[in-house]
């Protein structure tokens, strides 16, 4: 049975389900951020990526360790992790998965995952992954968050969809690929996005392709915010290269900004797990550790 614990730093709120250890609720001052999971449109809120961002060809990799036969964006999301630390301030939470039988028939690989939830502001909240390799042979992964949150923001309910921009820190191009239905992506029939511009508007044809995936992002840091109100909420991510921004296909009230260490399929790489484009590869007994920060406007 899974556990929802709820952190707190004045009128900052953040709730965590140890199902998936997935971010439930993001509030401030009783105003809800975060995507409350409508299934209508799309039933989950903020699922955490392991051991891959995106899909495998045919959800099936070889590996110098076995086969690796997972679904899209892997296994973290969908297994129980265990709490295993609340701060004594209540501002901060951890949880951990290990490797099981069960997994290492999907991913054959020995791993600790701590995931750690900490209001570090008193509008932001941390996300932190801490991959250990508890094995004997290195461990190729990617790591990645996909919270989603509500758009209008709150206190801005007076804007639409189509009111709202990505802001970047300077005026830059970013070449875009498109994902297939199959879950790969192509750089066939790419597009910029921006094309020399800091603001990039967007509306609810913006994900016909489902996410817009941008590189290198100037700051590692984008702004989703209402071009009238600013309410929106920032979101920095240093040590990600990438960053998918996505909403679901059926005009959902909602985008996802999710932070990405790597990135689903290439159409035009093979299927070794090792040579996936910017695979993590740690040495046995290492540990990598990463965060982003989401900051409430």
């Amino acid at each position: 049975m899974s556990t929802v614990t709820t952190i707190k730093r004045g009128g900052l709120t953040a709730a965590i389900d140890s199902m998936g250890a997935q971010l439930t609720s993001l509030a401030l001052d009783g105003n809800e951020y975060l995507w409350q999971g409508d299934p209508a449109f799309w039933g989950k809120h903020a699922p955490i990526l392991f051991p891959i961002v995106g899909s495998l060809r045919n959800n099936t990799a070889t590996s110098a360790a076995g086969t690796c036969e997972m679904p899209r964006h892997g296994l973290a999301r969908i297994v129980e992790h265990k709490l295993v630390e609340v701060s004594e301030d209540g501002s901060s939470v951890t949880y951990e998965i290990t490797d099981t039988p069960e997994s290492l028939k999907a991913f054959p690989f020995h791993f600790k995952l701590n995931m750690t939830y900490a209001l570090t502001g008193d509008a932001t909240l941390t996300q932190t992954f801490a991959v250990t390799n508890t094995g004997d042979v290195d461990l190729p992964f990617s790591v990645g968050g996909h919270p989603a949150f509500n758009v209008p923001a709150p206190g801005a309910e007076d804007e639409t969809f189509e009111d709202y921009e990505l802001a970047f820190t300077e005026a830059w191009t970013n070449e875009a690929p498109v994902i297939t239905p199959d879950g790969l992506m192509t750089f066939e029939g790419s597009y910029k996005a921006p094309d020399n511009s800091d603001v990039l508007p967007i509306t609810h044809r913006s994900f016909d392709n489902d996410a817009i995936m941008f590189t290198d992002t100037p700051g590692s840091t984008l702004t989703l915010r209402g071009r009238k109100s600013g309410h929106g909420v920032k979101i920095d991510f240093e040590g990600f290269k990438y960053i998918g921004v996505w909403s679901a296909a059926n005009d959902a009230p909602f985008v996802a900004l999710e932070p990405w260490t790597g990135h689903t399929t290439m159409d035009t790489e093979d299927d070794v797990f090792e040579h996936k484009v910017n695979t993590i590869t740690l040495a046995p007994g290492a540990t990598d550790k990463r965060s982003f920060s989401v900051t409430l406007l």
